[in-house]
């Protein structure tokens, strides 16, 4: 620790302080002296999650079913909804592109030497395929997100989001110095009523609105209420920019997503997607009117001072929003696959929330070391591997197993899944997970 000096005409940074000739001590504590006692409430469950529960090692070609621990399991927790991952055309073309680029070309950020015409070509068709006059490439979905909103707004200007954006949307709107406004996950009177709120800030201020929402939302599987939403505009002067990571390939006619699925696309603003997920890929992009992608071109700083992206990810990401707009089949066999898993989930009397999305929830009743006995029973007994969420992401109390169906599971998948969960459901309802749990290091009895 440091311990500070003040002289009664000069500041001085010593071991002693003295005031006048009176001796006082200040103790400065190390900055690291918070982080090494508290690690936070997921970080706390380290020693015992990491490398099984949280950071886990998937083995294998990505696919319905990976290598874990060195044996197979059924594989719901990877966004490769269309199963274009390790699909042989796409993986041709990956290689391709890397044996005549590398992994480097092009250097530099786009605005400096990082251009390119397939660049331009990709951000074309990207505007096409969702239905705005242009886009704009994102090197990360979660980087660009934040970046977009910092860009878009000033300090005069206003924000209202869903209280369960993602962290990426939460991030961006910590930068704006401006008033922000929460409203209640997919309420619409809640929204109008903050709608209200920030109108009379704005005509203080002498600035604009900005509405922020998600195409889907990743964790609950709900379509964002975008069709209330845009109809709002007929009473409120706000713009809306949506983040459709989840939506874009999986919803609407043509898979541009939940707001061609809505038929409100026109109304969106500032469009969002990620390459993570549909198009498995690494990138993002943004998609408006020519005018708001010029302005972001030029004062969107996630992208002027970083490299442009990889001709090795552009190149792939034409051959899969390629594959998205010509093989509707891939499509049609992801959601075959939902149907099957979310009707037998409910048949079976699980609770799915509201999902209308591919995204699956399971929400069960149980603590944090229950969850972790519970998943390790499905990986271990029943060679199943999800995701599990607690507390803090959910409510306390609250185990939520999340899946995401692709394109390239099977019948046999879903079979095997739905019988081991009514298994799974059982023991935590008699007290098994929860006897485990008491057998083990971990403390059941504190989830603070």
């Amino acid at each position: 620790m440091r311990i500070i000096y003040y002289d009664a005409t000069n500041i001085i940074i010593t071991f002693v302080r003295f005031l006048n000739t009176k001796k006082t001590w200040i103790m400065i504590k190390d900055l690291f002296e918070r982080i090494q006692k508290n690690k936070g409430p997921l970080g706390k469950w380290a020693s015992q999650a990491e490398g099984y529960y949280v950071f886990p090692k998937l083995e294998g070609p990505l696919s319905n079913r990976m290598m874990f621990h060195g044996k197979e399991v059924i594989n719901w927790s990877i966004n490769d909804y269309l199963g274009l991952a390790n699909h042989p055309e796409v993986r041709k073309v990956d290689a391709e592109a890397a044996a005549e680029y590398g992994s480097a070309y092009p250097m530099g950020a786009r605005m400096m030497s990082g251009h390119t015409d397939w660049h331009e070509k990709l951000e074309q068709e990207l505007a096409a395929f969702v239905k705005k006059e242009s886009a704009y490439l994102l090197n990360f979905g979660y980087q660009g997100m934040v970046s977009t909103i910092d860009a878009l707004v000033s300090k005069n200007d206003v924000i209202v989001y869903d209280v369960d954006s993602h962290a990426c949307i939460i991030d961006g709107v910590r930068l704006h110095m401006g008033k922000r406004f929460t409203y209640k996950h997919n309420d619409i009177e809640s929204l109008e009523k903050n709608l209200e709120r920030a109108t009379n800030m704005a005509e203080t201020t002498g600035g604009g609105i900005l509405v922020i929402t998600e195409g889907v939302f990743g964790m609950r599987g709900q379509q964002g209420k975008l069709k209330e939403i845009v109809a709002l505009k007929e009473k409120y002067n706000f713009r809306l920019l949506v983040d459709d990571a989840h939506g874009f390939g999986t919803l609407g006619a043509t898979g541009a997503g939940a707001g061609e699925e809505q038929q409100c696309q026109d109304g969106i603003d500032v469009y969002f997607s990620t390459f993570a997920k549909s198009m498995a890929s690494i990138g993002a992009f943004i998609a408006a009117d020519k005018d708001i992608i010029d302005f972001l071109k030029y004062n969107l700083r996630s992208q002027m001072f970083a490299k442009a992206l990889p001709m090795i990810l552009v190149k792939g990401a034409l051959k899969r929003l390629d594959m998205l707009r010509t093989m509707p089949e891939l499509k049609n066999k992801l959601w075959e696959n939902v149907n099957a898993l979310q009707n037998g989930l409910r048949e079976k009397g699980f609770n799915i929330g509201d999902t209308n999305t591919c995204v699956t929830p399971v929400y069960l009743e149980g603590s944090i070391p229950e969850a972790m006995a519970l998943v390790n029973d499905l990986r271990e007994n029943y060679s199943i591997f999800l995701s599990i969420v607690v507390y803090p992401v959910i409510p306390k109390g609250i185990i939520l197993l999340r899946m995401i169906p692709t394109a390239v599971h099977t019948l046999q998948d879903i079979e095997e899944t739905l019988t081991a969960y009514e298994i799974i459901r059982e023991k935590l309802e008699n007290g098994t997970y929860k006897q485990i749990a008491q057998q083990t290091t971990v403390d059941v009895s504190d989830e603070k």
